[in-house]
Parts: structure tokens; sequence; C-alpha cells
């Protein structure tokens, strides 16, 4: 963390809280955006990872068992887009949002894409179709903002996380 004040706001996950960091557990998207609101004003927002796109209108509360009626329609709505949410807060967005875009392909022009569609200051985007990214220890990353690309070599995921804290730290100094 640098010496930063840091809060995570984190769907289920199994992965140990890093020491320091406070840490909010949530559910749905709904309840993290507004953790993310309440957590404003703050000088950066890093959203590291997509909170899925498309929920069920309906939750069960039952197991819902084979019929002669055939399968159930299951109606999906759209999740609110946190990043593009953080990224237009006004008062109170925070100086520097930086987004991730996990692709498999056209990197660039995706990530591009991405970077103004949200209206984020940054996207670090890696090819997830690359073999050992996804669930591996090591990462390769391109560092897209408004003036251009930075390709990081690969490196350990610990590595990649190091690097973009300090360039976080020094866009912020």
């Amino acid at each position: 963390a640098l010496g930063a004040r840091v809060t995570l706001v984190s769907g289920p996950a199994a992965l140990a809280t890093p020491r320091g960091v406070d840490r909010i557990d949530l559910e749905t998207a709904e309840e993290m955006l507004a953790a993310c609101r309440a957590a404003l004003p703050a000088d950066a927002a890093v959203c590291v990872a997509a909170v899925s796109d498309w929920r069920p209108d309906a939750v069960f509360g039952v197991k819902l068992k084979k019929g002669r009626e055939g399968p159930p329609t299951v109606r999906l709505v759209e999740t609110p887009d946190i990043l593009a949410d953080l990224s237009a807060a006004a008062p109170g967005r925070p100086r520097l949002v930086v987004g991730f875009a996990a692709e498999t392909d056209h990197l660039e022009t995706n990530a591009r894409a991405k970077l103004e569609r949200k209206g984020c200051d940054w996207i670090v985007a890696n090819d997830v179709g690359q073999a050992g990214i996804m669930g591996g220890d090591d990462n390769e990353v391109l560092v897209l903002d408004r003036d251009g690309a930075d390709r990081w070599p690969r490196a350990s995921k610990a590595e990649v996380a190091r690097r973009l804290a300090e360039r976080i730290a020094r866009a912020l100094a």
C-alpha cells in the first residue's frame, strides 16, 4: 500500500486480506457500488476485477426441480458498472481511476476502447489467453492512459502490483 490508507471492497473470495487493508465483504454488485460510493472522496480507485455484467432478476429460495413444464426461464438484468460510475462520480470523483481489462484478442484495441467507454484514467490490460496468466503466478500487462501505452514484461503478480502501486503514487504526488 506504500503508506496509503486502503479500503478493499470485495465480493466472495478466499484470498487473504493484506496487512493494513480495511476489507468490506459483500455479495452483490449493488452492495459493492454503494460501498465504493461511501468510500468517496478518495485519491484513487482501482477496480481490479469486473463484477458480473448480468444477474438473475429473481432469486429463488428453493431448489428448482425438474418438472413437466420444461426448464425455467431465467430473466437477466444488467448490474451496475462500478468502474464507469466511479469515473463519472461528481462531486467526489477520485483523482485517479484505474480499471483492468482481461482480454483474449486485440489487447490494445479492446483496452483502449474500454478506457474511452468507461471514462477512467488508466486501463491495465492483460491477455488472459496466454498460458499461465489466468490463475497463474505471473502476469504481463499493458498500462494505457490517454497519452499512450506502456507494455510491462512478464513478472510475478506481486511485482506487477508493486510497479502499479508505485506508478499510482507518482501520479498522485
